[in-house]
């Protein structure tokens, strides 16, 4: 699997907050929530990564 990207993301706090909210109702941590809204989007862009033949998953 290739090393996750790292990055400094700044969120207005009510953003964060209900971001926070939703991640918890959905048993995930905040970064997977965030990860998982913005995959969400991607597919409805029509933009989502490509699928790795190899282990199928998302190339990175």
């Amino acid at each position: 699997m290739a090393e996750r990207k790292k990055l400094l993301l700044r969120l207005d706090p009510r953003v964060y907050d209900a971001i926070a909210k939703w991640a918890a109702d959905d048993l995930r941590s905040v970064n997977a929530q965030i990860e998982y809204a913005l995959r969400q989007a991607l597919r409805a862009a029509g933009r989502a990564p490509r699928q790795s033949p190899a282990d199928g998953s998302p190339d990175q």
